[in-house]
Protein backbone atom coordinates (compact mmCIF):
# COMPACT_ATOMS: atom_id res chain seq x y z
CA UNK A 1 0.00 0.00 0.00
CA UNK A 2 1.14 3.31 -0.90
CA UNK A 3 0.34 6.68 1.40
CA UNK A 4 -3.10 8.11 1.92
CA UNK A 5 -4.76 9.39 -1.32
CA UNK A 6 -6.63 12.92 -1.02
CA UNK A 7 -8.73 12.31 -4.53
CA UNK A 8 -10.54 9.54 -5.68
CA UNK A 9 -10.96 8.63 -9.32
CA UNK A 10 -14.18 8.08 -11.11
CA UNK A 11 -13.39 5.56 -13.66
CA UNK A 12 -16.84 4.47 -14.24
CA UNK A 13 -20.19 5.77 -14.29
CA UNK A 14 -23.14 3.33 -14.49
CA UNK A 15 -26.67 5.45 -14.29
CA UNK A 16 -30.51 4.67 -14.78
CA UNK A 17 -32.62 7.19 -15.11
CA UNK A 18 -36.14 8.16 -16.53
CA UNK A 19 -34.47 9.75 -19.50
CA UNK A 20 -32.59 6.74 -20.45
CA UNK A 21 -30.53 3.31 -19.90
CA UNK A 22 -27.03 4.33 -19.69
CA UNK A 23 -25.03 7.43 -18.96
CA UNK A 24 -24.95 8.22 -22.65
CA UNK A 25 -28.66 7.72 -22.99
CA UNK A 26 -29.23 9.73 -19.75
CA UNK A 27 -26.78 13.07 -20.76
CA UNK A 28 -28.29 13.43 -24.59
CA UNK A 29 -32.08 13.48 -22.84
CA UNK A 30 -30.82 16.24 -20.40
CA UNK A 31 -29.29 18.23 -23.44
CA UNK A 32 -32.88 18.44 -24.76
CA UNK A 33 -34.02 20.52 -21.61
CA UNK A 34 -37.56 18.21 -21.91
CA UNK A 35 -39.27 16.41 -18.95
CA UNK A 36 -39.64 12.92 -18.75
CA UNK A 37 -42.76 13.42 -16.38
CA UNK A 38 -46.13 11.64 -17.42
CA UNK A 39 -49.38 10.04 -16.13
CA UNK A 40 -48.39 7.16 -14.23
CA UNK A 41 -50.94 3.83 -13.86
CA UNK A 42 -49.57 2.64 -10.93
CA UNK A 43 -50.84 6.26 -9.25
CA UNK A 44 -54.03 5.68 -10.82
CA UNK A 45 -56.53 7.27 -8.60
CA UNK A 46 -54.51 9.47 -6.56
CA UNK A 47 -54.83 13.26 -6.18
CA UNK A 48 -51.28 13.62 -7.82
CA UNK A 49 -50.54 10.99 -10.30
CA UNK A 50 -47.55 11.47 -12.45
CA UNK A 51 -44.33 10.87 -12.11
CA UNK A 52 -41.06 10.05 -14.18
CA UNK A 53 -40.29 6.39 -14.79
CA UNK A 54 -37.38 4.85 -16.27
CA UNK A 55 -38.67 3.29 -19.56
CA UNK A 56 -38.67 0.20 -20.71
CA UNK A 57 -37.48 -1.48 -17.63
CA UNK A 58 -37.98 -5.31 -18.10
CA UNK A 59 -36.09 -6.81 -14.94
CA UNK A 60 -35.83 -10.32 -15.97
CA UNK A 61 -34.33 -8.74 -20.04
CA UNK A 62 -31.81 -6.60 -18.35
CA UNK A 63 -30.63 -8.25 -15.39
CA UNK A 64 -31.54 -12.06 -15.88
CA UNK A 65 -34.01 -14.13 -15.49
CA UNK A 66 -31.95 -15.93 -12.69
CA UNK A 67 -31.38 -13.30 -11.01
CA UNK A 68 -34.31 -10.74 -11.29
CA UNK A 69 -36.86 -13.07 -9.78
CA UNK A 70 -35.90 -12.31 -6.45
CA UNK A 71 -35.10 -8.49 -6.68
CA UNK A 72 -37.27 -5.58 -6.29
CA UNK A 73 -37.21 -2.67 -8.18
CA UNK A 74 -34.74 -0.64 -6.72
CA UNK A 75 -32.02 -3.58 -6.62
CA UNK A 76 -32.28 -4.76 -10.17
CA UNK A 77 -31.76 -1.13 -10.67
CA UNK A 78 -28.48 -0.52 -8.70
CA UNK A 79 -27.58 -4.22 -10.12
CA UNK A 80 -27.46 -2.89 -13.78
CA UNK A 81 -26.18 0.39 -13.25
CA UNK A 82 -23.22 -1.48 -11.44
CA UNK A 83 -22.41 -3.94 -13.94
CA UNK A 84 -22.79 -0.63 -16.58
CA UNK A 85 -20.17 1.37 -14.28
CA UNK A 86 -17.99 -1.51 -14.49
CA UNK A 87 -18.06 -2.40 -17.85
CA UNK A 88 -17.38 1.64 -18.27
CA UNK A 89 -14.41 1.24 -15.83
CA UNK A 90 -12.71 -1.19 -18.00
CA UNK A 91 -12.63 -3.47 -15.36
CA UNK A 92 -13.09 -7.45 -14.78
CA UNK A 93 -14.15 -8.58 -12.05
CA UNK A 94 -12.59 -12.28 -12.48
CA UNK A 95 -9.20 -10.35 -12.49
CA UNK A 96 -9.85 -7.93 -9.09
CA UNK A 97 -8.84 -8.34 -5.65
CA UNK A 98 -12.17 -8.90 -4.40
CA UNK A 99 -11.03 -8.41 -0.55
CA UNK A 100 -10.16 -4.69 -1.80
CA UNK A 101 -13.44 -4.24 -3.65
CA UNK A 102 -16.25 -2.36 -1.54
CA UNK A 103 -19.36 -1.56 -2.32
CA UNK A 104 -21.91 1.51 -0.76
CA UNK A 105 -25.14 2.16 -2.29
CA UNK A 106 -27.57 5.03 -0.41
CA UNK A 107 -31.26 4.49 -0.44
CA UNK A 108 -33.78 6.38 1.10
CA UNK A 109 -37.09 3.95 1.62
CA UNK A 110 -35.77 0.71 0.15
CA UNK A 111 -38.50 -0.90 -1.12
CA UNK A 112 -42.52 0.28 -0.55
CA UNK A 113 -43.81 -2.06 -2.88
CA UNK A 114 -42.65 -5.20 -1.36
CA UNK A 115 -44.05 -4.72 1.86
CA UNK A 116 -47.15 -2.94 1.14
CA UNK A 117 -47.66 -6.78 -0.96
CA UNK A 118 -46.73 -8.83 2.34
CA UNK A 119 -48.32 -6.51 4.97
CA UNK A 120 -51.76 -7.12 2.79
CA UNK A 121 -51.43 -10.87 3.46
CA UNK A 122 -51.27 -10.62 7.29
CA UNK A 123 -54.11 -7.83 7.22
CA UNK A 124 -56.38 -10.77 5.39
CA UNK A 125 -55.54 -13.07 8.31
CA UNK A 126 -52.79 -15.32 5.92
CA UNK A 127 -49.35 -14.87 7.78
CA UNK A 128 -48.58 -18.40 5.85
CA UNK A 129 -48.67 -16.87 2.44
CA UNK A 130 -46.25 -14.49 3.74
CA UNK A 131 -42.76 -14.85 1.30
CA UNK A 132 -40.14 -16.26 3.03
CA UNK A 133 -37.55 -13.54 0.71
CA UNK A 134 -39.92 -10.56 1.73
CA UNK A 135 -36.74 -9.38 3.84
CA UNK A 136 -34.29 -10.00 1.48
CA UNK A 137 -35.81 -8.70 -1.06
CA UNK A 138 -36.72 -5.36 0.47
CA UNK A 139 -34.18 -4.13 3.05
CA UNK A 140 -32.22 -0.91 2.05
CA UNK A 141 -28.72 -3.31 2.13
CA UNK A 142 -29.88 -5.61 -0.27
CA UNK A 143 -28.79 -3.20 -2.95
CA UNK A 144 -25.37 -3.26 -2.16
CA UNK A 145 -25.58 -6.77 -1.27
CA UNK A 146 -26.96 -7.82 -4.61
CA UNK A 147 -23.94 -6.12 -6.49
CA UNK A 148 -21.36 -7.65 -4.00
CA UNK A 149 -22.61 -10.90 -5.22
CA UNK A 150 -23.03 -10.62 -8.83
CA UNK A 151 -19.61 -9.00 -9.11
CA UNK A 152 -17.59 -10.76 -6.53
CA UNK A 153 -16.62 -7.68 -3.92
CA UNK A 154 -16.12 -8.72 -0.85
CA UNK A 155 -14.55 -5.37 0.65
CA UNK A 156 -16.73 -3.31 2.98
CA UNK A 157 -20.26 -3.77 2.05
CA UNK A 158 -22.32 -0.75 3.38
CA UNK A 159 -26.04 0.96 2.90
CA UNK A 160 -26.57 4.55 3.76
CA UNK A 161 -29.62 6.17 3.99
CA UNK A 162 -29.75 9.76 5.00
CA UNK A 163 -33.18 10.56 2.94
CA UNK A 164 -32.96 12.82 -0.18
CA UNK A 165 -28.70 13.15 0.35
CA UNK A 166 -28.42 8.85 0.16
CA UNK A 167 -26.83 8.43 -2.65
CA UNK A 168 -24.24 11.32 -2.10
CA UNK A 169 -23.63 10.70 1.30
CA UNK A 170 -22.49 6.98 -0.43
CA UNK A 171 -20.43 8.42 -2.53
CA UNK A 172 -18.50 10.40 0.45
CA UNK A 173 -18.42 7.04 2.49
CA UNK A 174 -16.88 5.63 -0.36
CA UNK A 175 -14.20 8.10 -0.97
CA UNK A 176 -12.87 8.02 2.29
CA UNK A 177 -12.77 3.90 2.37
CA UNK A 178 -10.14 4.88 -0.69
CA UNK A 179 -8.39 7.57 1.44
CA UNK A 180 -8.19 4.82 4.71
CA UNK A 181 -6.61 2.62 2.38
CA UNK A 182 -9.71 0.07 3.11
CA UNK A 183 -10.16 -0.68 -0.32
CA UNK A 184 -8.75 0.20 -3.52
CA UNK A 185 -12.17 0.52 -5.50
CA UNK A 186 -15.33 1.07 -4.47
CA UNK A 187 -18.64 0.83 -6.44
CA UNK A 188 -20.64 3.85 -5.15
CA UNK A 189 -23.98 5.54 -5.46
CA UNK A 190 -27.84 5.05 -5.04
CA UNK A 191 -30.97 3.33 -6.00
CA UNK A 192 -34.68 4.35 -5.45
CA UNK A 193 -37.87 3.41 -6.84
CA UNK A 194 -40.31 6.20 -5.39
CA UNK A 195 -43.53 5.21 -7.51
CA UNK A 196 -45.79 4.00 -5.39
CA UNK A 197 -48.92 5.04 -4.02
CA UNK A 198 -47.93 5.08 -0.85
CA UNK A 199 -44.67 7.79 -0.90
CA UNK A 200 -46.96 9.58 -3.78
CA UNK A 201 -49.72 9.75 -1.21
CA UNK A 202 -47.17 11.18 1.44
CA UNK A 203 -45.61 13.26 -0.24
CA UNK A 204 -49.25 15.10 -1.71
CA UNK A 205 -50.30 15.43 1.98
CA UNK A 206 -47.16 16.94 3.09
CA UNK A 207 -47.63 19.66 0.28
CA UNK A 208 -44.20 18.27 -1.73
CA UNK A 209 -45.39 17.26 -4.88
CA UNK A 210 -46.41 19.39 -7.73
CA UNK A 211 -50.28 19.70 -8.34
CA UNK A 212 -49.81 20.23 -12.37
CA UNK A 213 -51.20 16.87 -12.97
CA UNK A 214 -52.74 18.23 -16.22
CA UNK A 215 -49.47 19.22 -17.46
CA UNK A 216 -46.79 16.60 -16.10
CA UNK A 217 -44.18 17.63 -18.09
CA UNK A 218 -44.13 21.42 -16.88
CA UNK A 219 -45.15 20.24 -13.37
CA UNK A 220 -41.51 20.81 -11.45
CA UNK A 221 -39.90 23.44 -12.27
CA UNK A 222 -36.93 24.35 -9.83
CA UNK A 223 -36.07 27.45 -8.88
CA UNK A 224 -38.78 29.42 -10.73
CA UNK A 225 -41.08 31.93 -9.39
CA UNK A 226 -44.67 29.77 -10.40
CA UNK A 227 -42.57 26.82 -8.53
CA UNK A 228 -45.19 24.33 -6.44
CA UNK A 229 -43.11 20.59 -5.99
CA UNK A 230 -41.33 18.04 -7.38
CA UNK A 231 -42.88 14.92 -9.35
CA UNK A 232 -41.89 11.52 -8.00
CA UNK A 233 -39.19 9.56 -10.34
CA UNK A 234 -37.06 6.48 -10.18
CA UNK A 235 -33.32 5.55 -10.72
CA UNK A 236 -29.77 4.34 -9.78
CA UNK A 237 -26.21 5.67 -10.54
CA UNK A 238 -23.25 3.88 -9.59
CA UNK A 239 -19.71 5.63 -9.70
CA UNK A 240 -16.03 3.58 -9.66
CA UNK A 241 -14.11 5.40 -7.22
CA UNK A 242 -10.29 4.41 -7.33
CA UNK A 243 -7.57 5.19 -5.43
CA UNK A 244 -5.82 7.34 -8.64
CA UNK A 245 -2.43 5.17 -8.02
CA UNK A 246 -4.57 1.81 -8.70
CA UNK A 247 -6.17 3.45 -11.60
CA UNK A 248 -3.17 4.54 -13.23
CA UNK A 249 -1.76 1.23 -12.70
CA UNK A 250 -3.97 -0.56 -14.44
CA UNK A 251 -3.99 2.37 -17.24
CA UNK A 252 -7.70 3.28 -16.44
CA UNK A 253 -8.50 6.06 -17.73
CA UNK A 254 -10.24 8.90 -15.29
CA UNK A 255 -13.52 10.90 -15.98
CA UNK A 256 -12.94 13.68 -13.02
CA UNK A 257 -11.90 13.36 -9.78
CA UNK A 258 -14.20 13.66 -6.58
CA UNK A 259 -11.98 15.87 -4.28
CA UNK A 260 -14.37 17.05 -1.84
CA UNK A 261 -17.23 16.03 0.68
CA UNK A 262 -18.94 17.46 3.10
CA UNK A 263 -22.12 16.42 5.29
CA UNK A 264 -24.13 18.37 8.23
CA UNK A 265 -27.07 18.20 9.37
CA UNK A 266 -29.52 21.62 10.50
CA UNK A 267 -30.83 19.84 13.44
CA UNK A 268 -33.48 22.43 12.90
CA UNK A 269 -36.79 20.35 11.89
CA UNK A 270 -37.77 16.68 11.14
CA UNK A 271 -38.94 17.67 7.42
CA UNK A 272 -37.92 21.79 6.65
CA UNK A 273 -34.75 22.97 6.16
CA UNK A 274 -32.91 25.74 7.75
CA UNK A 275 -34.47 28.50 6.01
CA UNK A 276 -31.35 30.51 5.98
CA UNK A 277 -29.35 26.86 4.69
CA UNK A 278 -27.10 27.10 7.41
CA UNK A 279 -26.52 23.65 7.17
CA UNK A 280 -26.43 23.15 3.47
CA UNK A 281 -24.18 26.05 3.53
CA UNK A 282 -21.39 24.23 6.09
CA UNK A 283 -21.71 20.71 4.13
CA UNK A 284 -20.45 22.90 0.89
CA UNK A 285 -17.92 25.08 3.01
CA UNK A 286 -16.50 21.82 4.13
CA UNK A 287 -16.51 19.91 1.08
CA UNK A 288 -14.89 22.89 -0.14
CA UNK A 289 -12.06 22.70 2.45
CA UNK A 290 -11.68 18.77 2.27
CA UNK A 291 -10.93 19.47 -1.69
CA UNK A 292 -8.56 22.57 -0.47
CA UNK A 293 -10.27 24.91 -3.46
CA UNK A 294 -11.75 28.23 -2.29
CA UNK A 295 -15.23 29.31 -4.09
CA UNK A 296 -13.75 31.53 -6.96
CA UNK A 297 -12.56 27.91 -7.85
CA UNK A 298 -16.21 26.32 -8.66
CA UNK A 299 -17.35 26.93 -12.27
CA UNK A 300 -21.05 25.05 -11.56
CA UNK A 301 -23.14 23.80 -9.22
CA UNK A 302 -25.39 20.64 -9.94
CA UNK A 303 -27.86 22.03 -7.44
CA UNK A 304 -30.21 19.85 -5.09
CA UNK A 305 -33.26 21.87 -6.71
CA UNK A 306 -36.56 20.04 -6.04
CA UNK A 307 -38.86 22.54 -7.21
CA UNK A 308 -40.30 23.32 -3.70
CA UNK A 309 -40.83 26.70 -2.34
CA UNK A 310 -38.85 26.35 0.74
CA UNK A 311 -36.33 24.05 -0.56
CA UNK A 312 -35.05 26.35 -3.12
CA UNK A 313 -35.55 29.32 -1.40
CA UNK A 314 -32.92 27.90 1.83
CA UNK A 315 -30.76 26.63 -1.01
CA UNK A 316 -30.26 30.03 -2.81
CA UNK A 317 -29.66 31.68 0.49
CA UNK A 318 -26.88 28.62 1.07
CA UNK A 319 -25.12 29.24 -2.17
CA UNK A 320 -25.40 32.44 -1.90
CA UNK A 321 -23.57 32.55 1.46
CA UNK A 322 -20.87 30.25 0.20
CA UNK A 323 -20.48 32.06 -3.27
CA UNK A 324 -19.92 35.47 -2.90
CA UNK A 325 -20.56 35.32 -7.25
CA UNK A 326 -22.40 32.04 -7.32
CA UNK A 327 -21.31 30.13 -10.02
CA UNK A 328 -23.75 28.69 -12.84
CA UNK A 329 -26.82 26.92 -11.41
CA UNK A 330 -28.55 24.13 -12.48
CA UNK A 331 -31.42 20.98 -11.14
CA UNK A 332 -31.91 18.26 -12.97
CA UNK A 333 -35.33 17.60 -11.56
CA UNK A 334 -37.23 19.67 -13.97
CA UNK A 335 -36.19 16.87 -16.46
CA UNK A 336 -35.91 13.50 -14.12
CA UNK A 337 -37.94 14.14 -10.93
CA UNK A 338 -36.99 13.74 -7.72
CA UNK A 339 -35.85 10.12 -7.30
CA UNK A 340 -35.13 10.57 -3.19
CA UNK A 341 -32.25 7.92 -2.48
CA UNK A 342 -30.99 8.24 -6.08
CA UNK A 343 -31.23 11.60 -6.94
CA UNK A 344 -27.92 12.33 -5.30
CA UNK A 345 -25.97 10.03 -7.28
CA UNK A 346 -27.64 10.79 -10.19
CA UNK A 347 -26.54 14.00 -10.51
CA UNK A 348 -22.98 13.15 -9.19
CA UNK A 349 -22.92 11.47 -12.21
CA UNK A 350 -24.07 14.22 -14.13
CA UNK A 351 -21.70 16.31 -13.07
CA UNK A 352 -18.76 14.43 -13.85
CA UNK A 353 -20.15 14.19 -17.10
CA UNK A 354 -20.51 18.19 -17.21
CA UNK A 355 -16.67 18.32 -16.51
CA UNK A 356 -15.99 15.95 -19.19
CA UNK A 357 -18.39 17.53 -21.90
CA UNK A 358 -17.18 21.29 -20.36
CA UNK A 359 -21.15 21.66 -20.62
CA UNK A 360 -24.24 22.34 -18.26
CA UNK A 361 -27.55 20.77 -19.09
CA UNK A 362 -30.77 23.20 -18.84
CA UNK A 363 -33.09 23.59 -15.64
CA UNK A 364 -36.06 21.92 -17.47
CA UNK A 365 -39.25 24.14 -17.10
CA UNK A 366 -37.60 26.78 -15.59
CA UNK A 367 -39.17 30.31 -17.25
CA UNK A 368 -40.29 32.61 -14.40
CA UNK A 369 -36.70 33.60 -12.49
CA UNK A 370 -37.97 34.22 -9.04
CA UNK A 371 -36.45 37.75 -7.78
CA UNK A 372 -35.66 36.56 -4.23
CA UNK A 373 -33.67 33.52 -5.72
CA UNK A 374 -30.79 35.30 -6.67
CA UNK A 375 -28.84 32.88 -8.82
CA UNK A 376 -27.28 32.53 -12.43
CA UNK A 377 -29.73 29.25 -13.14
CA UNK A 378 -28.92 27.54 -16.23
CA UNK A 379 -32.30 27.22 -18.82
CA UNK A 380 -33.55 27.00 -22.01
CA UNK A 381 -30.43 25.45 -23.87
CA UNK A 382 -27.40 23.59 -22.55
CA UNK A 383 -24.43 25.74 -21.70
CA UNK A 384 -21.10 24.96 -23.13
CA UNK A 385 -18.37 27.20 -20.94
CA UNK A 386 -14.85 25.76 -19.68
CA UNK A 387 -15.15 23.83 -16.18
CA UNK A 388 -12.66 22.56 -14.27
CA UNK A 389 -14.55 22.15 -11.21
CA UNK A 390 -17.89 21.75 -10.20
CA UNK A 391 -20.30 20.92 -6.94
CA UNK A 392 -22.79 18.75 -6.44
CA UNK A 393 -25.31 19.22 -3.64
CA UNK A 394 -28.12 17.10 -1.88
CA UNK A 395 -30.59 17.96 1.26
CA UNK A 396 -32.79 15.71 2.65
CA UNK A 397 -35.58 15.34 5.92
CA UNK A 398 -34.34 14.79 9.41
CA UNK A 399 -31.38 18.26 8.17
CA UNK A 400 -29.57 15.83 6.08
CA UNK A 401 -27.31 18.07 3.88
CA UNK A 402 -24.12 16.53 2.03
CA UNK A 403 -21.73 18.10 -0.74
CA UNK A 404 -19.60 16.51 -3.21
CA UNK A 405 -16.80 18.36 -5.24
CA UNK A 406 -15.23 16.66 -8.32
CA UNK A 407 -12.36 18.15 -10.55
CA UNK A 408 -11.85 17.81 -14.14
CA UNK A 409 -9.42 14.35 -14.95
Amino acid sequence: MSGQCREAAVTGLGVISPAGIGARATWDSLLTGRSTAARDPGLAGLPVDISCQVPDFDTARLVGRKTSWRLDRFVAMALLAARHAVADAGLDPTEWDASRVGVVIGTGTGSMERYVTEFAKLAAGRPLDISPLAITRSVPNMAAAEIALDLTATGPNFAVSTACASGSSALGVARDLLRAGTCDLVLAGGAESARHPIPAACFHRMGALSRRTDDPAGACRPFDAARDGFVLSEGAAVLVLERPEHARARGARSRAQLAGYGASCDAYHYAAPDPEGRGAAAALTAALADAGLAPRDIDHVNAHGTGTRLNDLAEARALRAVFPEPPAVTSLKGALGHAIGAAGAIEAAVTVMSLQHDTIPPTANHEDPDLDIDLDIVAKAPRRTPLSAAASTSFGFGGQNAALVFRSA
